[in-house]
This record gives structure tokens, sequence and C-alpha cells, in this order.
């Protein structure tokens, strides 16, 4: 499913338009979006949980050369899903 697979599921759920349904699709990803880079849980009963966590550094490798280099460590956003779900 891709997102305009999604809006058209949300307007035949919701009765609301496809206009509105990406509207709010998009109010949703925004909200979420902003809420994470403030680094807060993103929390939703039934579904699941958006939080933020950290990869560490570590060592891969240069497909082309073949050579050992660092990948350094960063923020991931990971999702977890309810029981419910």
């Amino acid at each position: 499913m891709n997102k305009a697979d999604l809006i058209a599921a949300m307007a035949a759920e919701s009765g609301l338009s496809k206009v509105d349904s990406k509207k709010a699709l998009d109010a949703f990803l925004a909200a979420t979006a902003k809420a994470l880079k403030k680094g807060e849980r993103v929390t939703l009963v039934g579904f699941g949980s958006f939080v933020v966590g950290m990869r560490g550094e570590r060592t891969g490798r240069n497909p082309r050369t073949g050579a050992t280099i660092k990948i350094k460590a960063k923020k991931v956003v990971k999702f977890r899903p309810s029981i419910e779900l």
C-alpha cells in the first residue's frame, strides 16, 4: 500500500473526501516528525509506538574497494507494534 492507496482507504472508511483525507494524513505525518525530532515518543493505542533510538558506531565495507570503513553512530526511528496489532 502506498500513500495514494492509504488516502483512498481513509476516505472510504471515514466518509471524508480524498482531499480532506490527504490533509489529515499530511498533518499526522508532520506532527509525528516534529515530535520525533524533539526526541518524544509517539504512541497510538492499539497500533504501536514510534521512538527515537541510537544506532551505535560500527565497521562496514566499501563495496567497490573492499576497504573497511567506520560508520558513525546516528539516531534512527523505531516502530514497536502494540499487542493488539
